[in-house]
């Protein structure tokens, strides 16, 4: 009974995002009352059955109910909990209802919560929200049901994918999932403004906690996933171009725009015409996310294999409300009144160009990696890697990492250039000491785009600091620190990643227990190889003695082999020390009883994550201090009015 009631609750839930969008859109027309008041509790409703659904698929999980073909194909009795209950959303089906849980959700809390906006803009958002929303209940419903019983029923599962048997499940798709629907109801704003023709700073206010919301969890999400796949993958790299990796960067980078755009239109009443645009574009991608991981048409190692026929029915989604959405931005944006002008030299500036930058990376890192879908449409294979997208985004990224250094530095509305450049002159002096030390000490060892990297990244690093100059810091809005914290963050990733591609050092080497392997200043003395058990797994693990310096330490790398389904992975040892990591990975026996292993010394590479987060908790920051600053305003009104 309990997949009969799921499914019953997804099936009254579509009902509601029906009855919601037909109250919305028929009492806004007809300026019924009546109607758009019950608009609220049905979207309230639709979210307690979601809710209900979801929950239902876990608890089909968590108890191995083999009668269900869900929990048939991606699960198996012998699984550790944590991964029955991460494995509810690792797979087509399960990762859907979370989509449309959280949509529902986020439905609910923009009708419950909202109070900013007028009430039709509001009605119309909501309205908005129930259109996207039935057309993923109709994607679950008829092309993806999770919760279709098999009969007979088999005694066990298939199991999980090995490689998704990580804590990560549990982290990285539900924060990208979260991230996704916030941009959705980004959208819905978006759309309900330009049919009330109410584009204005207040609808600005209200769509940026959700834009900011979205943002950090998005940043969240896709740096847990590149140290998820850096470790579990035995590669040794922390971002591969992988069309699915594109998938969940394309809507950051039109989040990033979209947030900057936003933050301007609800403090200086600027770039209304930019910030619809971005809310739709970064929706859209998230959409085209979805279409390339779900379509079957992508090889990745973490890309969905499912039917053509479901990619085409996302693809009919995505041209419906992206096409809808582009054709009523057309029609209703000459309505738009023409924001507060600024000059030339202006933060306002600044940010345009930022958005420029963005719009620009994003739209080759679209091209990379949709061109060779398109070429094989027609017969020809063709392959576009990490060289295409370094060398073409990556000086365009070094570009917008100058333009974030000088934007927290220019005034808003004017500014004098001559004045900027002042500004600008402590960061430029540092680069330039910095930028000359790597020349006299890494000369010949070290690209033009690591090189320029580190440089940028310490200027963009002291310059992240300058709102704080001359401020007492007790007094400086939450949201300020929120912005240096962000920026730092960028500049410390930045550094991370430079130093990464400069100075790492890598050794393929055949060893023997007994052996002692030297590399980068490292000592490595193979002991022994021996086969220990897990929950799920057998496998063939090191142990090896790695020195630098003081005593030494205990590592393990591992092969690993999983029964169900069958599958041989790497677990990489890794080794943290300030100055960056030591990974070594266990490859196969040769000739001799030798064994293969692969060994990296990565320079100052975890400053990549931390930086990821340092990004998110700037993000954080900025959301609780606008919040905070909202409340104070609004409780300040009341007191006065008493």
């Amino acid at each position: 009974m309990i997949a009969e009631t799921g499914l019953a609750a997804l099936w009254l839930a579509a009902a509601l995002a029906l009855l919601q969008l037909v109250l919305a859109f028929a009492g806004l027309k007809g300026g019924k009352t009546e109607l758009l008041a019950a608009v609220r509790p049905a979207a309230v409703a639709q979210g307690v059955l979601t809710a209900i659904a979801f929950a239902a698929l876990i608890t089909l999980f968590l108890r191995s109910d083999m009668s269900v073909l869900l929990v048939v194909t991606n699960s198996h009795s012998m699984k550790p909990w944590l991964y029955k209950f991460a494995g509810t959303w690792g797979n087509h089906e399960g990762s859907m209802l979370l989509w449309v849980t959280v949509m529902g959700v986020a439905g609910a809390a923009v009708a419950l919560f909202e109070r900013a906006l007028q009430r039709n803009a509001h009605m119309a958002t909501l309205g908005g929200q129930a259109a996207i929303s039935l057309g993923f209940y109709a994607f679950l419903l008829f092309s993806s049901n999770p919760f279709a019983r098999i009969d007979p029923a088999p005694a066990d599962g298939q199991g999980l994918n090995p490689l998704l048997q990580d804590p990560g499940l549990a982290f990285h798709p539900p924060t990208l999932y979260l991230g996704y629907v916030g941009l959705s109801v980004a959208f819905s704003f978006a759309i309900g403004a330009l049919l009330t023709r109410q584009v204005d700073a207040a609808f600005a206010r209200a769509m940026r906690p959700w834009v900011l919301a979205a943002w950090v969890l998005l940043t969240l999400g896709i740096t847990a996933g590149s140290y998820w796949a850096y470790y579990e993958l035995g590669w040794g790299g922390w971002w591969f171009w992988d069309p699915v990796e594109n998938a969940s960067l394309m809507p950051w980078l039109a989040a990033t725009a979209l947030l900057h755009s936003v933050t301007v239109l609800a403090t200086r009443d600027a770039l209304r015409a930019w910030t619809v645009m971005l809310a739709v574009v970064a929706f859209s991608m998230s959409m085209v996310g979805t279409f390339l991981v779900r379509s079957g048409i992508l090889t990745s190692v973490h890309a969905f294999a499912v039917d053509p026929t479901r990619g085409s029915f996302i693809l009919g989604l995505l041209a419906l409300y992206i096409g809808g959405a582009l054709a009523l931005f057309g029609w209703r944006i000459g309505s738009v009144r023409e924001g507060a002008p600024f000059e030339l030299v202006s933060r306002e500036t600044m940010l345009v160009v930022n958005n420029l930058l963005l719009t620009v990376i994003l739209g080759l890192v679209l091209i990379g990696t949709l061109y060779p879908l398109m070429t094989e449409a027609f017969g020809h294979k063709v392959s576009v890697g990490a060289p295409y997208f370094d060398r073409i985004a990556g000086p365009i990224a070094l570009a917008l990492m100058v333009a974030m250094a000088a934007g927290p530095l220019t005034r808003w509305r004017k500014d004098q250039a001559q004045a900027v450049g002042k500004r600008l002159l402590v960061p430029l002096c540092i680069a330039l000491l910095v930028s000359i030390s790597l020349s006299l000490f890494a000369w010949g060892r070290i690209g033009i785009l690591p090189f320029l990297g580190l440089v940028i990244a310490v200027a963009v690093g002291v310059g992240s600091l300058a709102p704080l100059w001359k401020r007492k810091l007790l007094r400086t809005p939450l949201f300020t620190y929120g912005m240096v914290v962000a920026h730092l963050g960028c500049a410390v990733s930045l550094a991370g990643m430079a130093c990464d591609s400069a100075f790492t050092v890598e050794k393929l080497v055949a060893a023997r227990p007994g052996d002692v392997i030297q590399t980068a200043g490292w000592s490595l003395r193979f002991r022994q190889i021996a086969p220990i058990a897990g929950d799920n797994w057998t496998a063939l693990q090191a142990e090896m003695d790695a020195r630098r310096g003081g005593s030494s330490v205990l590592i393990r790398p591992q092969s690993r082999f999983f029964a169900s389904p069958p599958t041989t992975t790497s677990e990489a040892a890794l080794l943290t020390r300030w100055d960056g990591q030591l990974y070594v990975v266990l490859g196969e026996e040769v000739e001799g009883g030798r064994w293969q292993l692969r060994i990296w010394w990565k320079p100052f590479v975890t400053l990549i994550w931390l930086g990821g987060v340092m990004i998110a908790l700037g993000g954080a920051l900025a959301l609780v201090g606008r919040e905070r600053r909202g409340w104070l305003m609004k409780w300040r009104a009341r007191e006065a009015r008493l």
